[in-house]
């Protein structure tokens, strides 16, 4: 059993969806067909697939369940988080109660393949040069959220074991490799020596992006793009 991970999926399969990402690059072009096929290479039923949002253009959840059913339809058990273009995202709980294979996370954690997974969606960091007032507040919010599922890891591995805990953000945990965020800060404080995030495109993204360690934790990017379609396993 192993798991996996990958962000950024930007589905659009349902009726009348016109989202093509071709137009971004290269790297995406017939990008749902070459990751179904490494998905379908690669994972197994028993494995583990983290995804990192971004799952779905659909604006609702009727619109998004066509795009969900499609990550169902994969094989192995998904981990799911909330991206900026997951507006569908909404009422956790019922969520949750839509497919036994997948687990929406959200202020909690997941124990699987011998981590403890944290996370949160992560926003613009106060770095970065675009962050505004009302940035502050999503910020804040998500800062708590993160706590909250390090949190809840800390106290059931204090409990059950040794297993390590990671954390997955959609957002990058900072704007400028130079800058240190209350994201990072928090991962520290808990103990977490590997982060992965996606949000971040093209080469000029890939290049600035903050990747290897930093004050003793190590940062995977982890969009689509950069992973040419094909989910990153983690070991």
């Amino acid at each position: 059993m192993s798991l996996y991970i990958i962000s950024d999926l930007h589905l659009a399969l349902f009726p009348g969806a016109d989202k093509p990402m071709d137009p971004f690059g290269p790297r995406w072009t017939d990008h749902v067909s070459r990751l179904e096929k490494a998905w379908n290479e690669e994972i197994g039923g028993e494995d583990t697939v983290i995804l990192g949002g971004d799952l779905s253009w659909g604006l609702k959840l009727s619109e998004a369940q066509t795009d969900l059913d499609w990550i169902h339809a994969r094989p192995g058990k998904k981990i799911l988080l909330k991206g900026n273009h997951d507006l569908w995202w909404n009422g956790i709980t019922k969520l949750n109660a839509m497919y036994e294979d997948m687990h929406f996370l959200q202020n909690d954690h997941v124990h699987r393949e011998g981590v403890y997974i944290c996370g949160s969606r992560g926003w613009l960091t106060p770095d970065n040069d675009d962050f505004t007032p009302e940035d502050e507040k999503i910020y804040r919010r998500e800062l708590l959220r993160l706590e909250n599922s390090l949190r809840e890891a800390r106290t059931a591995r204090e409990e059950e074991g040794d297993d390590p805990i990671i954390a997955v953000l959609h957002y990058p945990p900072v704007s400028d490799i130079r800058r240190f965020s209350g994201f990072q800060q928090l991962f520290e404080d808990y103990g977490v020596k590997d982060v992965y995030y996606g949000h971040i495109h093209g080469e000029e993204g890939f290049e600035k992006a903050i990747k290897g360690e930093y004050h003793g934790v190590t940062y995977h990017l982890t969009s689509l793009d950069y992973l040419n379609c094909r989910p990153m396993k983690i070991k």
